[in-house]
């Protein structure tokens, strides 16, 4: 198994570096960009207890760190803080039952050497210590060089092969830019489209758990707490300007739909959640979607990398391709008048006109 997942690692790193076929033959390639995305991120928490992986997490991205550093931009949700020391401002009362999220600063090495460039801040666990731990985690996450969105007026940006683009992370929690506040989400994104080629979206709603893996076209509620319409909030934005919408929140990976030529991921799951995080079943599949754009915004290619979580390994690839044949059949039953379709192996193709 162990040389079968190698063999597998490499076979997927030779043909994210082909021309061919993973880009059409009529999209010129000086003109797209790739974008590789994950779900949610959690490397170990030394609160209230110490729940921290052997060899300080150092092997929990190794083996997806040759994948993810492929892509022009990739991207990641980042649950918790980065935080050395310092006292909750969450109410719990039984931190059995109540989880808090603090992992140690020193962690942000394995993210930087996974090659993450931006990061969302914008969840229900970006604040469990509080503004202050948020802010101790923009500012390590800054100087490791890694961009973040998530907090009010805080909006990645960059440019990259003379391509401006931009990352904006909404959340149904205080202190981020709200999903459930429509309206405001479109007025942000209008104004992001006047300046940058790119505008991409991170949305951080929905119901939780393997009973929430299919999309709705309705408020989903967890535990009395709204969390947005997902297809509403997805839509709205790509009407005002959006080229790329990457959903995560639910726990499991969730379907595709292809809108107005431009990609919706509803969720991509759970990507390296170490304890704390249930990773039982679908929850612990971990797929990394790799998306290429045509500059102007439009979807051109992609794929789904299979991969899946084991403890205390971290995450690895899964040869069995679980993780997209799950978002295949997802997607299929969601959306079975989008206009992409999704293979076996997870390659993301636009479907042919009939």
């Amino acid at each position: 198994m162990r040389k079968l997942l190698f063999f597998n690692s490499l076979l997927l790193i030779f043909l994210l570096s082909r021309p061919l076929p993973l880009f059409s033959t009529e999209i010129d390639s000086s003109h797209t960009l790739t974008i590789i995305a994950v779900g949610d991120i959690m490397m170990g928490t030394d609160f209230p207890k110490d729940k921290l992986p052997p060899n300080n997490g150092s092997s929990l991205l190794s083996e997806v760190a040759p994948i993810l550093r492929g892509g022009d931009l990739t991207f990641g949700n980042l649950e918790g803080v980065l935080l050395d020391g310092g006292e909750p401002e969450k109410t719990c009362n039984d931190t059995s039952l109540c989880y808090l999220f603090r992992t140690p600063s020193s962690y942000v090495e394995h993210l930087k050497n996974a090659g993450f460039d931006v990061l969302s801040l914008a969840n229900n666990h970006a604040r469990d210590f509080g503004e202050a731990g948020r802010t101790a985690t923009m500012q390590t996450l800054s100087n490791a060089g890694i961009q973040h969105a998530g907090r009010l007026g805080d909006i990645a940006t960059g440019v990259i092969d003379s391509v401006r683009w931009a990352l904006i992370a909404f959340a149904p929690n205080p202190g981020s830019y709200s999903n459930l506040d429509q309206n405001r989400a479109v007025r942000e994104i209008k104004k992001l489209d006047q300046t940058y080629d790119l505008v991409l979206v991170s949305v951080h709603g929905g119901a939780e758990g393997k009973d929430a893996i299919h999309v709705v076209d309705s408020m989903e509620v967890y535990y009395g707490e709204e969390r947005g319409n997902m297809v509403e909030f997805a839509h709205a934005v790509i009407d005002a300007g959006a080229d790329l919408v990457l959903g995560h929140g639910p726990h499991v990976p969730r379907a595709l739909e292809l809108y107005r030529d431009r990609l919706i991921a509803y969720s991509l799951g759970n990507f390296c959640t170490y304890r704390g995080v249930n990773i039982a079943g679908i929850n612990g599949y971990a797929p990394i979607l790799v998306v290429t754009l045509h500059t102007s915004g439009a979807f051109v290619t992609g794929n789904i990398i299979s991969a899946r979580q084991y403890r205390p390994q971290g995450t690895r690839l899964d040869a069995y391709h679980r993780a997209a044949k799950l978002m295949q059949q997802l997607t299929l039953e969601d959306f079975p008048q989008t206009a992409i379709s999704i293979d076996a192996q997870g390659l993301i193709s636009r479907k042919k006109a009939k």
